[in-house]
């Protein structure tokens, strides 16, 4: 393979992981957010907990498809 194929794939790669970064700071959000949630209003634990896992799932589900194209660029 070509060597400046293989380098324009490695950056490629790289720059198509910058989306986890994203998503490891919306999940921070997520629960620091709950946090917040909880001591204001600790009588709807359930619905806000729930609440917090969907949007964790969520976010985490991006991050997942920014490192799946990340793969997809580097081995495709």
């Amino acid at each position: 393979m070509d060597i400046r194929l293989q380098c324009c794939k490695m950056i490629g790669s790289g720059l198509a992981t910058i989306g986890l970064v994203g998503a490891g700071a919306g999940a921070g959000i997520v629960f620091g957010s709950l946090l917040q949630a909880y001591s204001r209003n600790p009588g709807k634990s359930d619905n806000l907990l729930r609440y917090a896992f969907l949007g964790f799932a969520l976010t985490e589900a991006v991050g997942l498809l920014a490192l799946m194209m990340a793969f997809l660029i580097l081995f495709g």
